[in-house]
């Protein structure tokens, strides 16, 4: 039996050149913090490319949407079929509080501000072709797709647009997969549920679009956030697919994700 409640592995394959790990001293979390980053294009000069931020789960961090997920060898062929242009791929830890911080303000660290501020402003400065031009997406998987829709939701000015795969649609959920749900709620100063911020902001809300397996512990919450958008008619894109709660879901349909940035970049979005 482990000594541990989880325990989260990736093997490091050859490393392609575009990759960057960056640490830095995170003005939102007062101590430092951990982005990888994979830029395809090793030579940008000063175009601004577009910056597709992937949030994580719980258990996770910077590292697993790359060695896990192997997010940029997806980017990397849909770019050799033409389907989508040159985008950074910028994936975050979530700052790591507990089994996950849900990427919302805590008393003592602001893990929203560390992903809407800290981070682009450390690509900015440290990534080749990513400038304050550059257009900005943001998705995510389970507490990341909780993560980019409410931050969608809530930073319209900011992104794009959005998306959430296999999300988490409300706080409460949380305790699904955390060990202390309590501390966290405790810490955590903003419990909303996205629809919640959705509404909020409903005329001022960019493109956006979830998805989720009809096998996934999640596939209930995601069908009602559906509907209550379905009800307050405010836009959106919804697919449910075979699958469960699993990487192979959402290497399997991370594609869409990109290719509905790529729409929503040359105006082509539904």
């Amino acid at each position: 039996m482990s000594q541990f409640f989880t325990t989260e592995k990736g093997d490091i394959p050859e490393v392609h050149p575009g990759f960057r790990l960056l640490t830095v001293k995170s003005n939102a979390l007062g101590r430092r913090a951990d982005i990888t980053v994979f830029n395809p294009v090793e030579k940008a000069g000063s175009k601004s490319l577009p910056v597709v931020l992937l949030l994580h789960g719980v258990y996770g961090s910077h590292w697993a949407w790359a060695l896990s997920g192997k997010a940029h060898l997806i980017l990397l062929d849909m770019m050799q079929k033409k389907q989508v242009e040159p985008m950074v791929l910028v994936m975050p830890s979530d700052g790591l509080y507990g089994d996950g911080s849900a990427y919302v303000p805590h008393n003592d660290a602001n893990y929203e501000s560390w992903i809407v501020r800290d981070v682009l402003d450390a690509v900015r400065e440290n990534v080749e072709g990513v400038s304050k031009a550059s257009p900005v997406f943001i998705t995510g998987l389970s507490m990341g797709g909780y993560g980019a829709l409410r931050l969608g939701a809530k930073y319209p000015s900011v992104f794009k647009a959005f998306s959430g795969m296999s999300s988490i649609t409300g706080f409460e959920q949380m305790k699904i997969f955390v060990q202390d749900y309590s501390s966290l709620y405790a810490s955590a100063t903003e419990h909303y549920d996205v629809i919640d911020l959705m509404l909020k902001n409903r005329e001022r809300l960019s493109p956006f679009r979830f998805d989720c397996g009809s096998e996934d512990v999640l596939i209930a919450h995601n069908r009602q956030l559906h509907h209550e958008l379905l009800s307050n008619k405010i836009p959106h894109e919804y697919q449910e697919h075979t699958g469960g709660h699993s990487w192979q879901y959402w290497q399997d349909h991370l594609p869409e994700n990109l290719l509905f940035f790529q729409s929503v970049l040359t105006g082509t979005a539904g």
